[in-house]
C-alpha cells in the first residue's frame, strides 16, 4: 500500500490534504462543544489551537493523512486516514466531524466513499473504523455503510473529560469494497 495525500473531488464536497491554511477556516466549523463529547482529544474553543496541531504533526510523523471537508466553498468538517500501517495494507478512517447542519446530509456517505475508494486505489487490503461505544450515530452510519462491525475492545482509550472509552471497531475489507461503492454511489445518487 502506497497512500498518497491529494484533494479528493465529489458531487457535494472536496477533501483537501489539512494544512496550516485550513487552520482559520476550520475553526468555526469546530466550535461546538457538542462535537467533541465523544472524542479522545478536544477540539473546540480554546482546545482547537492544540487539536488542529496534533493533526498537523501526526501527518509530518507519516502515520497520517487529514482532510478538510469542504462544502460550497467552506470548510464543513474533519476527517482522516490514521495508523496507515503499509506493511499490512491497513488504515483507520476516523477523526470524522462535521459541523451540525451538515449531519445527516450526503456529506459523510460521500466523505466515506472518496476515502474509502483512495484507499483501495492505492493498495489497502483492510480500512477500520472505529468510534466509541456511547456514539450511536456514528455506530448506525458505519453499518448503513455496509461496514462490518468485529466487536468492541474495552477501556480502550482515555478520553479528554477522563473517562474511558470501549471503542467499537468495524472494517471494509477490499473485496467487499464494490458492494459497499455501489450501495453508496446509489445513495448518492451517482
Amino acid at each position: 500500500m502506497n497512500l498518497i495525500a491529494k484533494t479528493l473531488i465529489g458531487e457535494f464536497i472536496r477533501l483537501e490534504p489539512l494544512c496550516e491554511a485550513h487552520r482559520k477556516d476550520m475553526r468555526p466549523a469546530a466550535n461546538d462543544p457538542d462535537t467533541w463529547k465523544r472524542f479522545i482529544v478536544r477540539g473546540d474553543g480554546k482546545h482547537y489551537n492544540h487539536w488542529f496541531d496534533g493533526m498537523l504533526a501526526d501527518q509530518v510523523k507519516g502515520n497520517a493523512i487529514s482532510h478538510a471537508v469542504i462544502a460550497d466553498g467552506k470548510v464543513i468538517g474533519h476527517s482522516a486516514y490514521l495508523a496507515i500501517t503499509p506493511q499490512f495494507d491497513r488504515v483507520e478512517i476516523g477523526s470524522t466531524w462535521y459541523a451540525k447542519e451538515h449531519r445527516g446530509t450526503m456529506v459523510n456517505p460521500e466523505c466515506k466513499l472518496l476515502l474509502l475508494g483512495h484507499s483501495f486505489a492505492c493498495g489497502a487490503e483492510r480500512v477500520e473504523l472505529k468510534t466509541h461505544h456511547k456514539n450511536l450515530r456514528s455506530q448506525n452510519a458505519m453499518a448503513k455503510l455496509g461496514a462490518v462491525r468485529e466487536g468492541t475492545l474495552r477501556h480502550h482509550a482515555k478520553c479528554w473529560d477522563g473517562s474511558y472509552r470501549d471503542t467499537v471497531f468495524f472494517s471494509v475489507l477490499r473485496e467487499e469494497w464494490p458492494g459497499i461503492k455501489a450501495g453508496l454511489e446509489a445513495r448518492l445518487m451517482i
